[in-house]
């Protein structure tokens, strides 16, 4: 395997980078939003983080008619009387309780969906307990929905990290369909393997997600979010993944435990199937890995390959509000790194001991 052909390949993919970074869409100036816009928040032992989120939520102008939904997934930290006692304070609260998750179906789609069944809004906007919007990022969410005519737009929340473990993996989030992603064509076409989203912040026109059979139609996928956008597609809407950098912020994982369980518990289902998931990091280790091995063994290919990867991650992390400097220098062992997750995901996705806030998945 020639580090020629991976430095050339890792070079077309640094333009391309370049080229959805100019692309990516940005949600417009918030504008009052006439239409009932619905906000749901599905919840399992998030006790330390309800309180920000609806917060945040309720802060929210250009909003006149709003209504947020909260789903108590069988909470046992409190989660549930905190969220009970923010509706008590607020008329624009409302509080679902859930018990037993049918067999089937999955804990965080169930949560949706029985959170979209309780909803009246012309929109809905499904938000994690882990992010934190913007005042204004719901109604530039939902602006942007309208202004573009599409079914379904995600905003990709700003990732913050702080352990080594964070800064080596989440990165990979925002860079991965930046550089892997044609965004133009991705929003109109409606092949499943061109979509990306994110169900930490979807925004989804009501009439469309039933149409597509909301997430009853994705019951058992623990990628609920991409799977809902190819349902959307299916039934001959559009959506695509839009810039969320200014609107919204999150930390999914703190610390490695965290992330590796979170990753180990999804990355399977990324590939569908363990030839496709070794073909997947086979490409990547082939661009970004290679490379770097042959750099250090003073190929003048393999450093130029290596100066692509990291000016791809450079130019991904300056677009969506990351660290630059030093992480992407690091991006070879961040491929490494999603490598070793992936592995690990299938081994616990084979011998069944992956599991999710306490249900296996």
């Amino acid at each position: 395997m020639s580090p020629v052909a991976s430095a050339v390949a890792a070079g077309v993919l640094t333009v391309h980078t370049a080229v959805n970074a100019r692309l990516l869409r940005v949600p417009p100036s918030a504008e009052p939003v006439a239409e009932l816009v619905s906000v749901l928040l599905p919840v399992r032992d998030e006790v330390e983080r309800v309180v920000p989120c609806l917060s945040a939520v309720l802060a929210s102008v250009a909003l006149p008619h709003l209504e947020v939904i909260v789903y108590d997934d069988a909470s046992t930290d409190g989660t549930a009387e905190l969220a009970g006692g923010m509706a008590d304070r607020d008329g624009r609260v409302r509080v679902v309780h859930g018990s037993t998750v049918p067999v089937g179906w999955l804990g965080k789609p169930h949560a949706c969906a029985r959170l979209a069944d309780a909803a009246r809004g012309n929109v809905l906007v499904f938000i994690d307990a882990d992010v934190t919007v913007a005042p204004d990022g719901i109604a530039r969410t939902v602006g942007l929905l309208r202004a573009t005519g599409l079914d379904l737009v995600s905003p990709y929340p700003r990732q913050d990290a702080h352990t080594l473990a964070e800064r080596l993996v989440q990165p990979l989030l925002q860079w991965s369909w930046l550089a892997l992603l044609p965004l133009r064509l991705a929003e109109r076409s409606p092949r499943p393997s061109l979509s990306a989203a994110n169900g930490q912040l979807l925004c989804v026109d009501t009439a469309a997600y039933h149409r597509a059979g909301g997430h009853t139609r994705v019951r058992d996928h623990v990628l609920e979010d991409i799977a809902l956008l190819r349902a959307v597609k299916a039934a001959g809407g559009h959506g695509v993944v839009a810039d969320g950098t200014d609107i919204a912020y999150t930390r999914m994982y703190n610390g490695w435990p965290a992330l590796r369980d979170g990753y180990a518990k999804s990355l399977w289902a990324a590939g569908g199937n363990i030839g496709a998931s070794a073909g997947q990091v086979g490409v990547l280790a082939w661009l970004f890995v290679l490379p770097a091995i042959a750099m250090m063994r003073g190929s003048r290919a393999g450093l130029a390959g290596y100066v692509a990867a990291v000016a791809s991650r450079v130019i991904a992390a300056r677009r969506t509000g990351g660290r630059a400097w030093p992480d992407a220098l690091a991006h070879p062992l961040s491929i490494c790194v999603y490598g070793y997750l992936t592995a690990l995901s299938w081994i616990r996705r084979l011998h069944g001991t992956a599991t999710w806030k306490g249900r296996r998945v």
